[in-house]
């Protein structure tokens, strides 16, 4: 039995064809129930006939992730566990923000992998290490299972930008990531315009023109450290790709009008946060077209790290 949501809609065109005998419009309909309606069953696809439906029952499945607990902190992010067909766990987040007319707003963090096989030494999910790349469906039943929990109420707040910055690498599951991100695109899909979502890379060379001259989303690169050595210290996987030749790619990787790279620095007390590393990393920064977020460290059970204190986040 295929699960229907793992299918683009070219995919999904060729099966209803080659497999159903039925004709392209069938898919688009489909589809608008799969990712407008947010559809669970092909019981509720009431423009198809009920022998079609009765067919889609017999040869595919809707498979969405299972929530298998939700926590809300004081200041409204919303973190869910989500259970996957095979039991595997993935978490995705909810982060509040407000438009400049007060509204409230929702930026989804994604994840792509379960687990991670990068390895960098602060990283929670590096620890666990690598099982599996998630499917385009298994990456976009988490945008479902958002939606339906904000609901469509004018009063609620959107979801409004996404970034894949959950659990994984998503160069590394690149064929799925892209389905996913063409599918979020589409008008006929999640309706996602390319701006209001951002791809986070840790620096992994395969995949990153492609991912560029899609025009599918922004990019952000994990960089951490401003210097070859260090990074080789503290991301030694990502740092296999030299840190100068990574800065090179950058330098001319495609953008549209004003857009930039976004660069993520995680400030880590004693180890990257002293004032030689923030001229290392003006210089380092000082040929490409990117804008700078400093993210301070959140201490972690067992961590060998420490955040930065106010002191060195504020010299720095």
């Amino acid at each position: 039995m295929i699960d229907i949501l793992n299918l683009t809609l070219e995919e999904l065109t060729d099966w209803l064809r080659r497999d159903l005998d039925q004709q392209p419009f069938r898919a688009r309909q489909i589809w608008k129930w799969l990712w407008h309606k947010r559809a669970r069953s092909f019981a509720e696809m009431s423009d198809l006939s009920a022998a079609l439906r009765a067919l889609l029952q017999e040869k595919a499945a809707i498979v969405w992730p299972a929530v298998e607990t939700t926590q809300i902190s004081s200041d409204g992010t919303v973190k869910f566990l989500l259970r996957l067909a095979d039991g595997e766990m993935v978490e995705t987040v909810l982060i509040p923000s407000e438009s400049r007319e007060g509204k409230g707003r929702m930026t989804q963090c994604l994840s792509s992998q379960v687990g991670c096989a990068m390895g960098c030494t602060f990283c929670s999910t590096g620890a666990m290490g690598f099982t599996r790349n998630m499917s385009m469906g298994e990456i976009l039943g988490q945008v479902l299972v958002a939606q339906e929990y904000l609901g469509d109420s004018p009063d609620n707040p959107r979801l409004r930008n996404l970034v894949f910055m959950g659990m994984g690498e998503p160069l590394l599951n690149l064929s799925e990531v892209m389905k996913s991100l063409r599918t979020l695109n589409s008008e006929l899909g999640l309706s996602f315009s390319p701006r209001r979502i951002t791809v986070s890379t840790c620096g992994v060379e395969k995949g990153l023109r492609e991912l560029g001259e899609s025009g599918l989303a922004y990019l952000a690169v994990s960089l951490h450290a401003p210097n070859q050595a260090l990074r080789a210290r503290i991301m030694p996987r990502a740092a296999r790709w030299p840190l100068n030749e990574l800065m090179e790619s950058l330098r001319v990787y495609p953008l549209k009008a004003r857009e930039r790279l976004t660069f993520e620095y995680l400030l880590l007390g004693g180890v990257n946060d002293s004032l030689e590393h923030a001229r290392e990393l003006s210089r380092l920064m000082a040929h490409v077209k990117g804008k700078l977020n400093l993210i301070v460290y959140n201490l972690a059970e067992g961590a060998p790290y420490r955040a930065p204190t106010p002191e060195a986040l504020q010299a720095f």
